[in-house]
């Protein structure tokens, strides 16, 4: 897994960006402390600071070195922020060199992230289907990627919907569904789930 993961709450950034900066001062190399900057990074793209966010990841790429891990997240919060900032096509490949990277370094969990978001970088659904269809067959044989299948259908199942798909739709919003329900403790992700199956319903009526 990510091992700073946990450090999150995507409904809290002055928390998170709290935790992370006690984190940065924990960290007893500059590899690690490279990994943390990319978060801070995540946090300032969040908010749609750009400029913020890039000037984080330059900080980090200085001290990255030969750390793969370091690497990966720097691609990944590069692209996150060019998807973000409006130009998912140059965001795409710094995805696919995720994943090819972290599955390499057997980084799993972020090569599924890697995944998803190339998934959702892509300009029509027939690609998004393929990509999602390649996370969840890395999930399956990779367990700790196997997290993002949820994602990756849910987020799948509303491009289908946002095509006027309503019925493939539900049916992917059932199977995510599924995969949350493994994850009980995760409470806010099966809420989400059951509300985009009820949109599906509601759309189907």
């Amino acid at each position: 897994m990510d091992r700073l993961r946990g450090l999150w709450d995507f409904d809290d950034f002055e928390g998170t960006e709290r935790r992370l900066h006690e984190q940065l001062g924990l960290e007893t190399s500059d590899a690690g402390r490279a990994e943390v900057l990319t978060q801070l990074a995540r946090v300032e793209s969040l908010r749609d600071d750009f400029g913020a966010c890039e000037r984080l990841l330059e900080q980090a790429e200085t001290l990255a070195g030969s750390s793969e891990v370091a690497k990966v997240r720097i691609d990944l919060e590069r692209g996150r922020k060019l998807r973000s900032s409006g130009d998912p096509a140059a965001a795409l490949p710094l995805f696919e060199a995720a994943f090819e990277r972290a599955s390499a370094a057997g980084q799993d969990f972020l090569a599924g992230d890697a995944l998803h978001m190339c998934a959702i970088s892509v300009d029509n659904v027939e690609a998004t289907e393929q990509w999602t269809q390649r996370g969840l067959d890395f999930g399956e044989r990779r367990p700790a990627a196997a997290y993002w299948a949820g994602p990756l259908l849910n987020n799948l199942g509303w491009s289908y919907y946002d095509a006027g798909n309503c019925r493939r739709a539900l049916e992917l919003f059932e199977r995510a569904l599924e995969v949350r329900l493994q994850d009980p403790e995760n409470e806010a992700a099966i809420a989400f789930a059951r509300e985009a199956v009820e949109t599906a319903r509601q759309a189907l009526d």
